[in-house]
This record gives C-alpha cells, structure tokens and sequence, in this order.
C-alpha cells in the first residue's frame, strides 16, 4: 500500500523491437521456443500469407540469437520476455532455389555429418545432442525454395526435409512455411510439439506495431521526404493510423502499408491525407490507386509488372521487358513501357551484377520489390498458362541464329520455366542444342516435374543424364559430350550426330555402344599425347554416374 504522499510506481514499458517495431506476442512465442521453457513446443511453424511479415519476424528474432549480433542492440529496453537467452547461433541454411536435398545437404555441412544419403541425415542428426551439441534449426522462406518456380520445391521441402528433422525427437526446428503445409508439418507428431503461429490470425494481431511501421516509413529521419504530413508529428501520426486501419492486421497487412506509403512518399502530387478513399486495404489496391492518382489506367500498371511476376530467378534483364510485356499484354507496350517506368517504380528493384562472364546487357536485372506483388499481379492475369506460353514464344524468338550457344543467359536457362509452367516444356525437349547449353540444375527441376508418359525419348535420355550434369558441374563442352554418349546408348544417333555438328570441339565422339552383363558403371578417358604425360597417358577421365554415387553438396 502506498501512502498519500508517495507517488504510485509507474509501470515499466518496454522498447519495441529495433527491426520489427511490435510483434511482441509472437516474439514471446518464439523466445519460448528458444529457452525450451517447461511446456513449449519443440517445433514451431510460422505461417501467414505473402506480405504479413513473417519474413521480417524471423530475421528480427534470429539477430537476438546470433551472439556477435545481439551485441549491438539495448537488450534491457526490450521486453525480457522477448529476448531470447545467449546461446550458439542455431544453424540457419539459405533455402532460396535450393531443392529439398540440397537444404539437407547444407544442414548435414554445417554438422559434419558422415552421412553418404539423405536417409542418414536424420539419425545422424538425432544422435548429436547425446555428443552435448544442441540440435536447432530454423528455415526461412521455404516458399523461395526451387530452381524453378513451377516445379512445386515448397511441397518437397516440407515432405522430404521439414517433416522428417520434426520427426526428430532431439531437435529442435523452427520454419516459415506456407500456410498451405502449416498443419501438413505438424501432422503426426505427439500432442504439444508443435504449434503454429499463422501471423494472419486474430491471436498474433498486432495493430500498433503496424501504426509504428507506417509512422517510421513517414519519417523524414528515416529518410523520407519533407512534405506537411511527414514533417509535423501529429499529421504524421494520424496519417499512419489511417493507412494502417485501412490495411487491417493480416492477409498481407505489412506490405500493404509498405507499398502505399512508398507510393505516396515517390508520388505526393495529388494524395490527399484526410480522402480515406485514396488509402488502400489490399497489395492489389495499391497498384490500382497508385495508377489512378498518375492519371494511368490500373490494368497499364499491371501489364508493366507483368512480366517481372512471370519471371524466374532474381528477375529479368532490361533489355527483355518491353519485348515480354508485349508478349503477355498481346500488344505492343513500347509506348506504355517508355512512358511508364515512372509509374512503376514504386514496386520494382534493379538488381546489379558484376562479373567477367555477364555480358553488358545482363548486368542489370529488374524484379518486384517483394513476392507479394508478383502475387497480386499473376491473380489478375485470366490466363497464366496463355501468358507464359506468349513469353516463351519471345525468348525463343530472341535466340540467335538458333543458335542456344549465343542465346542470352535468361534465355537459355530459364526458358524451361516458363514453358513449364504453359504446359510446353515436352516440345522444347528435341534440342540437343538446348541440353547442352541451358544450366543443368535448373533445366533438369523443370523436366523432372513432367508426368513421365509425357516425355519423349530425347528428354529421357536427358533426365537419366541429369544427374551427371549437375553433380560434375561439367562446362557446357563437356555436357555435350556426356550427352553425345548418352544419345548413342539410347540408340538416338541422329541426335548425337547433332550435337557434334553443333560443338565441332567436342573432346571425344562416340562411334557406338555395346551393353556388357555385369558392368554398371563406365569411365570415359581420352589419350592426348603431351610433352607432360607418356604416351598412352590417359588424362581428364569424366566417370559416368555409378550405380550409388556419394551426393554432391552443391547445385
């Protein structure tokens, strides 16, 4: 009891996190997880649609768990219940166009595992904690796993690696997942290992952490730019509330009001703060009003984008997006395209490259400020598979001389995607030119996500090939001549006569093939006298896949 003349205590209040500006119930979720508090799960699956925010949480919560980082940061301003205690860094591998066994691969580097199949990963795993080293692992973004977009990687990962390490009593895992495998992971596993955090759910709602977000980005201190609502607090404020209202807490909430105060702060001619009706409450919502306050039509700005939600990788080169957004639009947007960067700009990035081997006209790549908008754009295209197949139609066009060994790297390693995903990937399988010269990692996810019975003989003899391909990371010369040999075991020569028209240097022509009972594996060397070597010196052997080869730990 206090007396009269003592004044109450004032209740502590606690910083929000530096990075993530709230979250604080999902952050005391995680943290629990961390401490492994009497009662918490051992598995936690983070979940929610594009553009939540799950990303951002969990890199928030990794810097509290990396050691060197956290260094940085006033722990004692932040809610202790969530900051995590210092512990070893858990083991985070990078899933982006990684395929379910490349991730477990990198999980079974990281431990020095003496695993020689993915199988063993999972015991050998289970048995490091009775060693005293802890088990913990978090994968992000398994919605960026794959080489290739349509090949469905996000399903494997979650069914070949997430649920058999959940599987695992000893470890401990944290992922963020799609929602559409969030109960799929935690399917089978006893009563109260795990949970799932779907960040669109009313129960991890954070709407004044989406206030701050708005009211950070409005900031000139945070670099935005000196306008009468940015500069005066109260103006600015009240201008955050309102956009996040109108954004709601899920389904995209976070980048909605990412989005929209971007557009306002690149464009401010015309916004008015206090017209509720020029506040968005979707990503698809900003494109359009975005459009309309530029005196553009909503569908000119998605035409635009069009290309960029279609494409593979990080993005596509400049030079192919005027030719591709006419490809998709079915008109010629050179116009729209010349007027209409400006009206863009809100929602691309470009990506620099640097390197010898890039040519000039590839070093700058453009894609979308976030997946989520891809997401938003391809909901509004009537006809994906249309669209992608107008693309591939292009970029076949855009091969010179049809020659794949002049064609630009896009070109010729993503072409695959996209005719993948118009459902005519199985015609574009007869070019020996285009096996041999498209990157093999990416080419084979594409023909191995073909239904078999659609496959003609070519594209077999290259799927049997593949793995070859891709674990020698052999030069495109040397795919060609393991793919010459392959044509002619399979009794394809006219192919095989193909590709040594093709690639005259070919370090060896097969001439024919000979299936002998009882050998299983075949080493092809080549006899090059040197003043180095003896003659008879056999140099540079290239050994054909053996019947269990060890797994390569690279694409």
């Amino acid at each position: 009891m206090t007396s009269p003349t003592q004044a109450p205590e004032q209740t502590r209040t606690h910083e929000p996190h530096p990075y993530i500006g709230g979250r604080n119930a999902a952050l005391r979720a995680l943290t629990a997880w961390r401490m492994e508090r009497p009662g918490a799960p051992r598995v936690v699956i983070l979940t929610g649609s594009p553009g939540t925010g799950c990303s951002r949480l969990l890199t928030g919560f990794l810097m509290l768990c990396d050691p060197e980082y956290r260094k940085g940061l006033e722990l004692d301003a932040l809610d202790p219940a969530t900051v995590p205690p210092d512990l070893p860094a858990p083991a985070v591998p990078s899933v982006a166009g990684l395929t379910a066994a490349q991730i477990l691969w990198l999980l079974a580097d990281h431990y020095g595992l003496s695993a020689t199949r993915t199988a063993d990963i999972f015991p050998e795993l289970g048995q490091l904690p009775l060693s005293g080293r802890p088990v913990t692992i978090v994968v992000p973004e398994v919605d960026r796993a794959g080489p290739v977009r349509g090949t469905g990687e996000p399903a494997h990962v979650v069914r070949d690696a997430l649920k058999p390490l959940a599987a695992v009593e000893s470890l401990r895992l944290l992922a963020d997942v799609p929602r559409e495998f969030a109960v799929e992971l935690a399917e089978g596993l006893p009563p109260g290992a795990a949970q799932i955090i779907d960040l669109d759910a009313p129960e991890w709602a954070d709407p004044e952490g989406l206030v701050r977000q708005a009211e950070a980005l409005l900031n000139p201190q945070f670099g935005a730019p000196e306008l009468p609502f940015t500069t005066e607090p109260d103006a600015r404020r009240a201008l955050a509330r309102a956009i996040a209202r109108h954004a709601g807490d899920g389904a995209g909430s976070r980048l909605t009001v990412h989005l929209a105060v971007r557009s306002i702060l690149m464009h401010p001619e015309g916004f008015d703060p206090a017209d509720a009706s020029q506040l968005p409450g979707s990503v698809g919502e900003v494109l359009d009003l975005h459009a309309q306050r530029l005196d553009a039509h909503p569908r000119t700005l998605r035409q635009i984008l069009a290309p960029l939600a279609l494409a593979e990788g990080d993005g596509l080169p400049v030079h192919l997006l005027t030719p591709l957004a006419s490809a998709v639009a079915a008109r010629d947007m050179s116009e729209d395209m010349a007027r209409g960067m400006r009206l863009a700009a809100p929602f691309i990035r470009p990506i620099e490259r640097a390197g010898e081997d890039i040519p000039e006209d590839e070093r700058t790549l453009l894609g979308l400020q976030h997946p989520g908008i891809g997401e938003a754009v391809r909901a509004g295209i009537p006809d994906v598979p249309g669209a992608q197949a107008r693309i591939a139609m292009e970029l076949l066009e855009a091969v010179p001389d049809q020659d794949w060994a002049k064609a630009g790297a896009y070109v010729r390693d993503d072409i695959a995607g996209h005719t993948l995903e118009a459902g005519l990937l199985p015609r574009l399988l007869t070019d020996p030119g285009l096996f041999a010269h498209a990157d093999p990692v990416r080419l084979r996810a594409a023909v191995e996500a073909v239904p078999p019975e659609q496959l003609d003989a070519p594209a077999r003899t290259y799927l049997r090939t593949a793995p070859l391909l891709t674990r020698s990371q052999a030069p495109a010369i040397l795919r060609a001549a393991l793919l010459e040999t392959a044509f002619v075991e399979d009794g394809l020569p006219e192919y095989a006569a193909v590709l040594r028209g093709m690639v005259p240097e070919l370090p060896w022509h097969t001439l024919w093939s000979v299936p002998v009972a009882g050998v299983e594996a075949v080493t092809v060397g080549e006899l090059r006298p040197s003043a180095a070597a003896p003659d008879g010196a056999v140099e540079t052997p290239a050994t054909q896949e053996p019947p269990e080869p060890a797994p390569s730990r690279s694409p």
